[in-house]
């Protein structure tokens, strides 16, 4: 990726956050210096590769040369995104893996203000979790408590104009950290949008943590509304459309791609790669 291709990304990402100190809190060893220099275009010979390639992969949220299709997962996940952020909605969302749910979050995110998407990590504990969420918001946790860092959250969410926060691949979070969610609602119902998003094992883990009594499922399902939207399955023709939207438009390869597939996108994606390859 050209320099000018990357402080062009650089800048729509600092106007998302709100200003190029919250964009620089957000990045992983990138300062508010270095961010202002390539903006202003001064000095970038004292910028190192390594650095232009950082900035460049942590601010890109689309894979380069790949174009997201409006499958019937995207339409459905990017309307339920849509009403969350603007009428302040708590939801669940389970789909298949590899259904597109984590690249539509990843758009929506990267094309409205005040959206934060996390993608959960299984061994995060409480400090962790709340550290990533603060990080997307564009700040400084250094030195914080969990309590400080909590309270920075709700007051964070609080004061922003229709934010959204997007837990991806929820199913993964511990049950102290899943507790986190009660929190987060109770604090900021009716002013932010919560959306918790994973697979069937997310609905699956909830219920049964209900039926057995497990401490917090109860309240975690009944904030939930009792019940997940569920996305359709990724058929033939959403596989068609991605196929068409990356350059495959013969009817034999994109059949052979369906077939392959297994209603997976990122075995298609793998697929329409290698069939592009073979050119």
């Amino acid at each position: 990726m050209k320099k000018e291709e990357i402080v062009a990304q650089l800048r729509s990402y600092v106007e998302r956050k709100g200003s190029q100190k919250k964009a620089a809190n957000s990045l992983d060893g990138v300062s508010s210096a270095t961010i202002n220099k390539m903006l202003n275009g001064t000095d970038w010979e004292t910028i190192s590769e390594e650095m232009w390639r950082s900035v460049a992969q942590q601010i890109r949220t689309k894979s380069e040369g790949w174009q997201l299709a409006d499958t019937s997962v995207h339409r459905e996940m990017t309307m339920l995104l849509t009403r969350a952020q603007q009428d302040a909605l708590v939801a669940g969302v389970v789909g298949a893996a590899g259904s597109g749910k984590t690249e539509t979050c990843r758009e929506y995110a990267d094309e409205h203000r005040n959206v934060y998407h996390i993608t959960c990590g299984e061994h995060w504990n409480r400090r962790t979790f709340v550290s990533k969420v603060l990080k997307s918001m564009g700040a400084n946790v250094a030195g914080y408590t969990i309590n400080d860092m909590m309270e920075e959250v709700v007051d964070a969410l609080s004061r922003a104009d229709n934010p959204l926060l997007i837990l991806d691949e929820a199913d993964k979070l511990s049950d102290q950290v899943l507790y986190f969610f009660i929190t987060l609602y109770n604090q900021l119902e009716g002013r932010c949008g919560i959306v918790l998003c994973g697979t069937q094992y997310l609905k699956a883990r909830i219920i049964r943590g209900v039926r057995l009594g497990k401490k917090g499922f109860e309240e975690i399902l009944s904030r939930l509304g009792r019940r997940f939207f569920e996305l359709a399955e990724i058929g033939e023709e959403d596989i068609a459309l991605v196929c068409v939207a990356n350059g495959i438009e013969s009817d034999a390869k994109i059949r052979k791609i369906t077939k392959e597939s297994e209603s997976d996108l990122r075995r298609v994606k793998r697929s329409v790669w290698a069939a592009k390859n073979a050119a």
